[in-house]
């Protein structure tokens, strides 16, 4: 069976429709009318060989914080359902991932409690259009909608958009091997024998 879902969220700020398939080739089609977003979620569902289909409308006019945040939960809920019961994955997952100078430490655990330890300065406000700010804000949302927890630490790396991109990169490694299906596992990797 399928692990995909398809999650909309509708407000007064956005307006997002997201489709995900956990065991996807990494192909995607993504819009959210901020050019360097779009690039760096490209290359998560790229280096996570997850498919993601997102078109997310946003009140650009004002800034880019409200379609950050948004598609962080709904993309955070879409892992969540495609996720179903957990039964079988191996619920761990890291990524120590270089990109030129920059070195950023990602480690996932699918465990339902959500937490987020997200430890990186930037040296600039923006890249391209988007606020470097907003990075924290996205996985912040992920994490907290899907239930995850979550650290992601920047280890080395002056250059804001190989820090951005390697943070996505990384994420994108880690939650892939927490989300794979390991045969050896029997139902949950839990000693209570749940992952809430």
């Amino acid at each position: 069976m399928a692990r995909s879902a398809a999650v909309e969220r509708k407000t007064n700020e956005t307006d997002i429709s997201l489709v995900l398939e956990l065991d996807g080739t990494g192909k995607s089609e993504i819009n959210t009318g901020i050019g360097f977003f779009d690039h760096v979620l490209t290359s998560f569902a790229r280096h996570g060989f997850f498919d993601l289909k997102l078109t997310a409308k946003g009140d650009l006019y004002v800034d880019g914080h409200h379609t950050a945040e948004d598609t962080g939960i709904v993309l955070g809920k879409a892992i969540r359902q495609a996720l179903r019961d957990k039964a079988g994955i191996r619920r761990y997952g890291s990524s120590l991932l270089p990109m030129d100078e920059t070195l950023v430490l990602c480690a996932v655990d699918l465990s339902g409690r959500p937490y987020l330890n997200f430890s990186a300065q930037f040296q600039s406000e923006r890249v391209g259009y988007f606020d470097t700010e907003l990075v924290r804000e996205f996985f912040y949302a992920v994490a907290y909608s899907a239930g995850m927890n979550l650290h992601i630490k920047l280890m080395d790396g002056d250059n804001c958009h190989h820090i951005i991109e390697a943070m996505f990169k990384a994420f994108a490694r880690a939650l892939d091997e927490a989300s794979s299906i390991d045969g050896r596992i029997a139902g949950m990797l839990s000693t209570k024998g749940t992952i809430a």
